[in-house]
């Protein structure tokens, strides 16, 4: 005679969740320090208006990556990219239009 699974619960032979979108999590957040690193320093270039606005992308950034890994999403990995590049751009045209210099 076999036991039963109680009702509702699933049954033992079905295989674990796949821990690839965990780690694609990990590396993604893990990812987005140095960024954050990249934004925090932006202040010895950017005006503060301008760096108060960068800040606020970052906080959104962030957000969007939580909820990417929230929904266990491999988009999750291009918001380090995302991130780096937007930094990469506004400073760069800050320097070039706006005469931001260190």
């Amino acid at each position: 005679m076999t036991s039963s699974s109680p009702a509702g619960a699933p049954p033992a032979d079905l295989p674990s969740r796949s821990r690839l979108p965990v780690a694609a999590a990990v590396v993604a957040l893990l990812a987005m320090v140095p960024v954050a690193f990249f934004y925090a320093a932006s202040g010895l270039v950017v005006p503060g208006p301008w760096l108060y606005l960068m800040w606020l992308l970052l906080g959104l950034l962030v957000v969007v990556a939580v909820a990417l890994t929230r929904r266990r999403s491999y988009w999750e990995l291009a918001t380090p990219v995302v991130g780096g590049a937007a930094w990469w751009g506004i400073i760069s045209a800050g320097e070039a239009w706006l005469g931001w210099t260190a």
